[in-house]
């Protein structure tokens, strides 16, 4: 690789990682040979932009309209006033960050695209207090009874179930008026869902019990950030309008398909990494509406990362994917022997190998429809796509993906799935 001569200031030799020469006898600064990445490094300093020919250069304005225009580098560690890398201790300053909460730090060295601190925070758990929300007042507003005229039943199938996940109320998608693919995403959005969760369902009804499995994130955060804490989140309800707004979504689901089914069973997990202790509070007022307005109604709220029931021989074991403080990386959308393995050991744990005849595994987070029959000869692995669309960094970062929910049937341990997206 051909090297090019720069003359680089003491300060900034340094940071480029060279062996300090003496100034020429002249005075003048030091000459250094530098590859094309570190002449890239040497401009982003000096706040300027990169030639296509960096011969001979020595300055050059920042003109997008000259030829050869090139974003400067960003070093985000780097403090151009003091010429020189920041301290750990500015850098959480400047960036507005913890410093009191590292648990650990290193700078990453500049070989990478964008040379910065690697910072390990303390997780925080969010502590909500009941009293800053007015539970009995939203709650109030579930409470009027429905009389219900029943619809005539049907029995080609064992039972129904609808399952749902990530619906991330109160997420706002386009923040900064900027969003690849905006998408409105409030109060009135959420509802259409519902409403199309209903509508299809119903034209798909088989069985006079319904199973509804929703398999966590709910909510989008707490106060504008994850169940975890220090991770800000764009979003636009305040706590009271989120909790209110998933309350309705749930009664609306429940009362406009209570009609049409004998039996209703709502599984909702209730152990993620973004609604949390939040969406447990919202889960647990539903459960008291829904069991004390109908008698024909259960609801069971799941605190644990993993859980199961059964029905027949069929055992269903439910997670998010993440749960609300422990694990950084959960189970991901493609089966591997890790996972495998993790799953198989709850199995035997709780000898469920012994008591069903199909084992179901299904999950949330990956916001992918994934459904895999054959990666294990002990289980089927089931990933559930997103009720709610992708976020502003989820469609720079990734791209827009496709949102929906699932329809299962079953008879027996035979079943069908039918995957409907929005």
């Amino acid at each position: 690789m051909k090297k090019k001569q720069k003359r680089l200031r003491p300060s900034e030799a340094k940071i480029l990682k060279f062996e300090l020469k003496d100034n020429d006898s002249d005075g003048r600064y030091a000459k250094y040979s530098l590859t094309q990445y570190q002449i890239e490094l040497l401009f982003g300093m000096r706040g300027k932009t990169i030639p296509n020919d960096t011969d001979n250069i020595v300055d050059y304005k920042s003109d997008p309209k000259q030829e050869g225009y090139k974003e400067p580098f960003f070093l985000s560690a780097y403090c151009r006033k003091t010429d020189s890398i920041l301290s750990i201790e500015d850098f959480c300053k400047k960036y507005n960050q913890p410093f009191a909460d590292i648990v650990s730090h290193k700078f990453l060295p500049l070989h990478y695209s964008e040379p910065s601190y690697n910072i390990m925070f303390r997780e925080k758990h969010i502590d909500i207090e009941s009293s800053e929300i007015d539970f009995n007042g939203i709650i109030s507003k579930h409470i009027n009874r429905l009389d219900i005229e029943k619809v005539a039943q049907v029995t080609y199938n064992d039972f129904d179930m609808l399952t749902y996940t990530d619906v991330h109320i109160g997420m706002d998608t386009d923040s900064r008026d900027n969003s690849m693919y905006a998408t409105l995403w409030n109060g009135k959005e959420v509802m259409h869902s519902c409403d199309s969760m209903i509508k299809t369902l119903l034209e798909e009804r088989s069985s006079d019990t319904l199973i509804v499995d929703e398999l966590g994130d709910l909510l989008d955060g707490y106060n504008g950030e994850t169940t975890r804490g220090g991770h800000h989140l764009p979003q636009n309800m305040t706590n009271e309008e989120v909790f209110d707004c998933a309350l309705k979504f749930k009664m609306r689901l429940l009362d406009r398909l209570i009609p049409f089914y004998t039996k209703i069973v709502f599984n909702n997990i209730c152990n993620d990494n973004h609604a949390g202790s939040f969406g447990y509070f919202v889960n647990s007022a539903f459960k008291s509406l829904a069991e004390q307005k109908y008698a024909n109604v259960e609801v069971n709220n799941y605190r644990k990362f993993i859980n199961h029931y059964y029905i027949g021989d069929v055992c269903f074991v439910i997670t998010h994917g993440k749960d609300d403080a422990t694990l950084k990386f959960g189970f991901k959308p493609q089966l591997d022997s890790k996972q495998i393995e993790k799953i198989d050991q709850y199995l035997k744990n709780n000898d469920i190998y012994a008591k069903a005849k199909l084992i179901v595994f299904k999950k949330g987070d990956s916001h992918q429809a994934l459904f895999n029959m054959s990666g294990s000869d002990d289980f089927f692995y089931y990933n559930y796509p997103a009720l709610s669309p992708s976020s502003q960094w989820v469609q720079n970062n990734f791209k827009r993906g496709r949102r929906g929910f699932v329809i299962e049937k079953y008879k027996g341990i035979n079943n069908t799935v039918k995957p409907v997206f929005l």
